[in-house]
């Protein structure tokens, strides 16, 4: 479990954070949800170490391994679909199980018959598709999701939403979810901070699997 504990951050003269604590579960998947530009992101970097904190400190990392699922899929252009996963494997694995694990994962979600497309040929729910393969396929154990379904219609939405569930239902890894979509909250998420203000408060913390309603959770969330 990495946990926050007591953190200040602040940015010139903003205050982000001020003794700010948070844990995420291992294994679990807890959501950051809150108004665009009230920190998520900053408390996500703070997590994965790659912003310097002011003041508290960050436990449970020393054997933590992070990857990331972004708004954008972030692929190279010039690579195929196998070339954009088999690229964060090349130091990790030997190329015979390189192989089986990218071609299992490109099966997984759904594009097998477009190893060799590159990005500019495939849509957008493809290239998040390819992204989300990728940082499933890279031996993390701690998953940050920076809004990767915003932008996305309806119907390719819970499509995504889906097939993430899928993943990680077949290779559960801590998950940091960033969304300020009720809807996506309250499907994926086993824990829910609801964030405000600034510097940042948890004004709620919910336990999705202690209600057996869902609308109910979602109602919740929509009246803090």
């Amino acid at each position: 479990m990495i946990s926050l504990i007591n953190i200040n951050k602040k940015y010139n003269d903003l205050k982000i954070l001020k003794n700010f604590n948070i844990s995420f579960e291992t294994n679990k998947i807890t959501c950051l949800f809150g108004p665009s530009g009230v920190g998520k992101t900053t408390i996500a970097n703070i997590a994965a170490l790659l912003v310097p904190i002011d003041g508290g400190k960050v436990s449970g990392t020393d054997n933590a391994v992070y990857s990331y699922v972004f708004q954008e899929p972030r692929l190279l252009e010039w690579y195929s679909v196998f070339d954009n996963i088999d690229f964060v494997l090349k130091d990790v694995y030997d190329d015979k199980k390189r192989v089986n694990i990218i071609n299992n994962y490109i099966d997984m979600v759904e594009l097998k018959g477009y190893e060799n497309y590159k990005p500019n040929a495939l849509s957008g729910g493809m290239l998040q598709r390819v992204s989300l393969a990728r940082a499933f396929a890279y031996p993390s154990n701690f998953l940050i999701l920076d809004e990767p379904f915003k932008g996305l219609d309806l119907k390719l939405k819970n499509e995504m939403i889906s097939l993430f569930a899928k993943l990680w239902n077949a290779g559960k890894r801590t998950v940091l979810f960033i969304t300020h979509d009720v809807d996506e909250a309250v499907i994926l998420s086993d824990f829910i901070y609801v964030i405000k203000n600034r510097p940042v408060e948890i004004i709620k913390k919910i336990e999705t699997e202690k209600y057996h309603d869902k609308d109910g959770v979602k109602d919740m969330l929509l009246s803090l």
